[in-house]
């Protein structure tokens, strides 16, 4: 080209079309990548969806969630919030439908509508028909007698009539097949006076068994069928409540135990069929018997350490199987203790937390509050995490917090 100048406005004309060009490519790009993130739904807005939802922001995903109040502790942490009733099929079925994955972060979900979801397409995690399973204790308990999984002995009751009749039976255990939760639905029946404080309703009596220890093996299956399987853990329970007090990761266990645990816990989600997070709690013997108490399909109490004290927590793990990532390293990064924040007896009313400032200068120690407005005696506010090498410092400083902080109404 003869003329310099018409050279320079034709070449930056040049640039400029190429910088435009790319410019829409990369914003195709990106907006494509948008359009194809995967859309994951939770149902219940409770802490276990809020700590699902705290997972979700390190992935690219497009979060749902349906709970009936506005101002539970998710709520605010999802993209799409849609008020509804998980009990309820239309709602549950509604909410699901444009989804490609769905969970629960608790088993009193319809689970027709899971699987009426499932028969079009959309990844349920856990599976409809494990949900039925073990939503029920009569179901769930008749599932680990068919599959051989060791269990203490039981007889289904119906009525209350019914259970008078099992007064040889104790001392024993009832359990309300479906609707119990955190400690609720199960009286300890030790004589044949306490049958009155049975339940008059479908259940378990389970024959009682003289524990050393309770258990807790949180595992995990993809879509694939592969197993990752975190430490199991000690817990320890409030006797009066019937709730986690504390639990310290790994649990201490000979290695035949700690054998047989996993062993049993494969064997279980493997007869479930079905992927996602499973939670499943054991009691073991001064004999060294190892039977199961309960399962719980999804993350769970006994797994909130993972958090800081594994690589992988629970809730990456369950984003992981959802997403169809590979699955995270289950190894903890250091010991760990859980200490669960209840409301206090006799306290009900707006939420103060006595004692968090001098819990929050203990080194190692990480505190999670819920976001729950209202305390009630009994109440799961929050939890602390500890972290150390010395088993003994965990113990001290779980009991330590058990004493300082204190979850109070100030009305």
């Amino acid at each position: 080209m003869d003329d310099p100048v018409a050279f320079v406005k034709v070449k930056k004309k040049s640039h400029c079309i190429r910088a435009l060009s790319l410019f829409l490519v990369a914003c195709a790009y990106l907006c494509g990548s948008i359009l194809s993130m995967k859309k994951v739904g939770i149902l219940g807005g409770g802490q276990l969806g809020r700590m699902i939802m705290q997972a979700a922001a390190n992935y690219p995903v497009e979060t749902y969630l349906m709970e009936n109040d506005p101002a539970c502790p998710a709520a605010h942490l999802c993209h799409h919030f849609i008020k509804g009733d998980i009990t309820n099929f239309d709602d549950v079925y509604q909410f699901g439908k444009g989804l490609d994955a769905v969970t629960i972060e608790i088993e009193t979900v319809n689970e027709d509508a899971l699987a009426k979801l499932e028969s079009e397409g959309v990844n349920v995690y856990p599976r409809a028909n494990t949900l039925r399973i073990i939503k029920n204790k009569i179901k769930q308990k008749q599932f680990y007698k068919d599959n051989e999984i060791p269990t203490a002995d039981f007889v289904i009751t119906q009525t209350l009539a019914d259970l008078q009749q099992h007064a040889s039976f104790l001392p024993a255990v009832h359990k309300l097949a479906e609707g119990g939760y955190d400690g609720r639905g199960v009286q300890v029946i030790r004589t044949k006076e306490d049958l009155a404080k049975g339940f008059d309703a479908p259940g378990i009596l389970e024959k009682m068994v003289i524990i050393e220890k309770e258990i807790s093996q949180i595992i995990a299956v993809n879509e694939k069928g592969e197993t990752s399987l975190f430490p199991p853990v000690d817990m320890v329970f409030d006797p009066n409540l019937n709730l986690l007090h504390y639990q310290l990761s790994p649990a201490t266990l000979p290695d035949k135990i700690f054998w047989k645990v996993e062993a049993i816990a494969m064997k279980l989600v493997r007869a479930l069929k079905s992927p996602g997070l499973f939670a499943v709690e054991f009691f073991v013997t001064k004999d060294g018997e190892v039977f199961v108490n309960e399962t719980a399909p999804r993350v769970h109490n006994s797994g909130h350490h993972t958090i800081e004290g594994n690589y992988c927590s629970q809730f990456d793990m369950l984003l992981r199987i959802m997403l169809s990532y590979p699955p995270g390293n289950t190894e903890p990064i250091l010991p760990a203790a859980i200490v669960n924040l209840l409301g206090e007896k006799e306290h009900n009313g707006p939420a103060q937390y006595d004692g968090l400032d001098e819990v929050l200068q203990m080194d190692n120690v990480f505190v999670h509050i819920y976001g729950k407005r209202e305390t009630k005696p009994g109440r799961k506010m929050g939890h602390v995490t500890i972290l150390s090498k010395e088993k003994q410092e965990l113990i001290h400083k779980a009991r330590h917090i058990t004493q300082v902080l204190k979850v109070r109404s100030n009305k």
